[in-house]
């Protein structure tokens, strides 16, 4: 069974690690092995990293559609992982789950829970309340 694509005009996808653009116009594409896919809708580009939940959803990208690398990545991740559940306990079930995921190669999936687990963060960091020093 095949996975078929659609690509807006200019929309970008990683296709086994390959970025492909699209040209000017509506594409259809037929996926016919298993390999990593990410639309353009879900790939979060470096400069884009500037959270400790982005810096998670992007370690995990990397060891989606970067197989030749993807220990470092896992350790990578682990440890990032560590670090915010000790900033921020709140994420321990998003954390959790991200691990079991990552634990046993389900990375697509793995990003997915990593999504909600920035909705999360910005969740919290919209709640916070900005420290007034007036020494």
């Amino acid at each position: 069974m095949s996975l078929k694509l659609n690509l807006k005009p200019d929309e970008r996808v990683i296709i086994g690690g390959a970025v492909i653009r699209n040209g000017n116009r509506h594409a259809d594409l037929s996926i016919e092995n298993n390999v990593p896919i990410l639309r353009e809708k879900d790939i979060l580009p470096e400069e884009a990293v500037d959270t400790p939940a982005r810096r998670i959803y992007f370690a995990v990208q990397l060891m989606y559609i970067d197989q030749e690398n993807r220990q470092a990545h896992i350790e990578s991740f682990f440890s990032l992982a560590h670090d915010l559940m000790e900033m921020a306990p709140s994420t321990r079930q998003y954390i959790l789950a991200i691990c079991e995921q990552v634990t046993v190669s389900c990375f697509y999936q793995a990003l997915k829970t990593a999504r909600t687990l920035i909705d999360y963060e910005k969740e919290l960091i919209t709640h916070v309340e900005p420290v007034h020093n007036d020494l």
